[in-house]
């Protein structure tokens, strides 16, 4: 049995969903400067788009600056486009070399509003590790109606995989609750 139902792999989905949330939170700007905040941004450069971190070098010399060196100073006014077409909310300044990010300090309007998106990625989260659950439980029932495992062993998985489920939920959970207390934190 232990052959045909093994779920390390379901196991290491829902790690990839956890990890997944993780990073999405990592974008998200707590009032200090985090390199990681222009992780989602994209600049459109030689006639395509692409990431910030592939045509510029991003650094937090001092805990409220971020400064964005172009690799080619020609990119300048479209790294500064692209900043200013996100969503991070960071008005870059320019002195012709390099562009420096300010990081003001959070409203409490805006801190609810970061909330608020925190929230919705978790909850993204929680589904796909629901989906991953939903996808292997489809599997057992398959495994059973072929008569490759019987209805206890379908049920003992069953039920494996549900604490399983459980544990990554509580993880995704725990992992909100240390980002909205950083949000808050004044």
């Amino acid at each position: 049995m232990s052959e045909i139902i093994d779920l390390t792999m379901a196991e290491h989905r829902m790690r990839g969903a956890l990890d997944s949330v993780r990073r999405e939170f990592s974008t998200i700007r707590t009032g200090r400067a985090n390199p990681s905040l222009l992780d989602r941004v994209e600049v459109e450069v030689y006639g395509t788009k692409m990431p910030l971190r592939s045509v510029a070098n991003v650094s937090a010399p001092e805990p409220r600056l971020l400064v964005v060196a172009p690799f080619d100073l020609g990119s300048i006014k479209a790294i500064e486009r692209g900043i200013g077409n996100s969503d991070i909310g960071l008005n870059p300044q320019s002195d012709g070399k390099i562009i420096r990010l300010p990081v003001p300090e959070l409203t409490e309007e805006r801190r609810r509003q970061l909330i608020r998106l925190a929230r919705g990625m978790a909850e993204e989260g929680r589904v796909s590790v629901r989906n991953i659950r939903r996808d292997e439980m489809r599997d057992l029932m398959e495994l059973r109606k072929e008569g490759e495992i019987s209805q206890d062993d379908e049920r003992r998985a069953e039920l494996e995989l549900q604490e399983l489920t459980d544990v990554y939920i509580k993880r995704i959970d725990a992992t909100l609750t240390d980002k909205e207390a950083e949000l808050l934190e004044v």
